[in-house]
């Protein structure tokens, strides 16, 4: 006899396992309910021991929201505070995964361009990869080499801010918060590491930097960069974008003259595609990279219409994909930098669900990085054990982790647990995420 069923038996009273043991149809739904009936009792203990935990004093001056529900029979295990609205921080990047997923293609749509007899004119979607310091993206740099044609750039469709709102501004200095714009290059960064000699990339660069113990690394309204003396470890800061840098970068990699236009060939555009779409989407998940994360939302508006605008791209998605969500958020960049985002915890496990439900699970899990009790992300083995999967969102007195459980009984579940306003460190609230997970993860 099944195991299962074997281990089932106990649940059912003995006078009534006596009547129905000899006819078959009976003892099977008995067993069904008895199963049934296990499952709820464990599913209550674990839902009263987890809103016990929350009890707990160091959850009585922060605001705490968590969501956990089962893929399979869509059970909720444990709801706190899930309709209501959190800043969700990195979270958002997984509205920005999903967003990206339904609209773009496998490659990413790197290129507009329109030729005619002696010109060929160019416009960017938005593709952060070109000459990425990660990526290092030339496919359409080597697309444009090989044109014996006039090269004429068009940079007036991008209908965005180079910054997105509520964004701090004393992070124009640092790597994590560069400059938005149509054609990217470099990352809209400068790397620095130490060879023989300093090593600048782009260049160009080469002449702006000062050697200098501050704090500082850039002037606030020009590209003067401030570098340690002893250089320990590979830096990035962002440079001030414009359409002129822009020109002077394309001509310098290029060999070629390149003009600018301020209105576009109105004939049909054709579009060069680049680097597959996976490998940013994945960056961006484990790097947590705001960048890549604010210009696929770009992109995905490039290829709605002939502007780059994240509101068009948020629009789109959110009455296309989204109109089922209960509590709509508020959504204003795609990286989560900004205060001004507000998401629920059902919400983000709605996108998860769609996420689950909609893309191959092989390639989902692929993209979601690993997460352990020190929310070190990892990138999984064959034989790993991790059973989270998610994206974590973090900034000032806020940690969010959403994402994927895998319990020890092989079930799946969604979950989204957002933590605002803590006066606790980061590491305590993320061990008391851990602790929680990991009980469901053992118990149910």
């Amino acid at each position: 006899m099944d195991k299962l069923l074997l281990t089932s038996i106990k649940y059912i009273p003995q006078p009534i396992l006596n009547q129905i043991v000899t006819n078959r149809p009976l003892f099977l739904l008995a067993v069904i309910i008895a199963l049934t009936s296990c499952s709820s009792t464990q599913l209550r203990q674990t839902n009263k021991k987890i809103q016990l935990a929350f009890e707990d004093e160091k959850y009585n001056n922060q605001f705490t929201g968590l969501l956990v529900v089962d893929a399979q029979t869509k059970d909720t295990i444990i709801a706190k505070n899930s309709a209501k609205y959190f800043i969700p921080a990195s979270s958002t990047k997984l509205f920005t995964l999903y967003a990206a997923i339904k609209v773009l293609p496998e490659k990413i749509p790197s290129l507009k361009y329109v030729e005619s007899k002696d010109s060929i004119y160019i416009e960017g979607t938005g593709d952060p990869s070109w000459l990425h310091p990660h990526f290092k993206d030339t496919i359409a740099l080597d697309f444009l080499r090989k044109t014996d044609k006039t090269i004429v750039l068009h940079l007036t469709n991008f209908d965005d801010e180079k910054y997105g709102p509520g964004w701090a501004w004393e992070d124009y200095q640092y790597y994590f918060s560069p400059e938005l714009g149509p054609i990217p290059l470099y990352g809209n960064v400068v790397t620095l590491y130490e060879a023989n000699t300093l090593a600048v990339s782009p260049t160009e660069f080469t002449s702006s930097i000062k050697r200098a113990e501050t704090n500082k690394l850039r002037a606030l309204t020009k590209n003067e960069f401030l570098v340690p003396k002893i250089l320990k470890d590979t830096i990035q800061i962002p440079f001030i974008t414009s359409p002129e840098l822009t020109k002077k970068f394309l001509q310098q990699k290029l060999n070629k003259e390149v003009l600018v236009a301020q209105n576009f060939n109105n004939k049909s555009k054709n579009i060069l595609y680049g680097i597959p779409s996976d490998s940013i989407y994945k960056r961006m998940l484990y790097e947590s990279d705001n960048f890549l994360a604010e210009q696929l939302l770009f992109v995905v508006s490039s290829t709605l219409s002939d502007t780059l605008s994240f509101n068009t791209a948020k629009k789109y998605v959110l009455e296309n994909y989204l109109s089922d969500l209960k509590q709509p958020p508020r959504w204003v960049d795609g990286s989560g930098l900004s205060r001004y985002n507000l998401f629920t915890p059902e919400a983000m496990v709605v996108v998860l669900q769609k996420l689950y439900n909609e893309v191959d699970k092989k390639r989902l899990f692929k993209l979601l990085p690993a997460w352990d009790n020190n929310g070190t992300v990892v990138k999984p083995k064959p034989m790993d054990k991790h059973f989270i999967f998610g994206k974590s969102g973090s900034m000032g007195n806020t940690y969010n982790l959403g994402g994927y459980l895998k319990t020890k009984s092989g079930k799946v579940l969604f979950f989204s647990f957002m933590n605002n306003h803590h006066m606790r460190s980061s590491k305590e609230v993320r061990n008391s995420i851990y602790s929680t997970l990991l009980e469901i993860h053992e118990t149910y």
